[in-house]
Parts: structure tokens; sequence; C-alpha cells
């Protein structure tokens, strides 16, 4: 009983470690962190946009998934890079892109409430 206890505790102690984003141990711990941050941050963004789609007829919707399709293809070129040796992915880039376009997203959920929406806002 003993040795399970104190297994389940090593265990349950490296998750903590893992989970101490203020400081990481080392770029793994950094990288699960960012990949937290923008894992939140993308529910986020499909959060806004699903609600903002609800605020729109069907061609601004239309407009609103083309802007939303563009946003993604310039986001992923400017976050990520592919070579011969791998693909390599920016996550604070990611991260930071996303926030920023779920702030934009939240910004016209704010006029469709207000004023009405503004399809030239999109």
């Amino acid at each position: 009983m003993k040795k399970v206890i104190l297994t389940l505790s090593i265990v349950f102690s490296n998750f903590v470690i893992a989970d101490n984003c203020d400081k990481p141990r080392d770029d793994f711990d950094g990288l699960y962190c960012l990949n937290k941050v923008y894992q939140e941050a993308d529910k986020e963004l499909n959060r806004a946009y699903s609600e903002l789609r609800g605020y729109l007829n069907r061609s601004e919707k239309n407009q609103l998934k083309k802007i939303q399709i563009s946003w993604i293809k310039q986001r992923n070129k400017n976050c990520s890079l592919r070579k011969n040796s791998g693909f390599y992915v920016n996550l604070n880039c990611t991260a930071k892109t996303t926030i920023s376009r779920t702030n934009t997203l939240n910004d016209r959920i704010r006029e469709c409430k207000a004023t009405g929406c503004r399809p030239s806002k999109l």
C-alpha cells in the first residue's frame, strides 16, 4: 500500500510541476503552457465566431466565413514555418493572433447588440 501511495504522489507531483506555468522547468513545460493558452484562445475564438454568426443574415455569414478563412491562412503564414526538417509553429504568435482576432469578433458582437451589425466592419 505504501508503494502505491508513493507512486501516486510522485505521478501527481509531476503533473503539478508541469502545470506550473508561472515557472516552467524547461522548454517542454513552456510549450505545454503555451499550448494550454492557445487551446483556450481557440475555444474563445470559436465561441465568438458562432455568436457573431447568429446576428448576421446569409450574405453576411458568407462574408464572415471568407474573412475568417483568409484570417486563418494569414495567421498560419505568420506563425508557422515548413522546412525539409519539419513543420514549426510559434505558439506564442498563434495565441496572440488568435486572441486579437477574438477581440475583433467580440467588438463586432457588441456593435450588433448596440447599434446593429455593420458588414463593412466584419
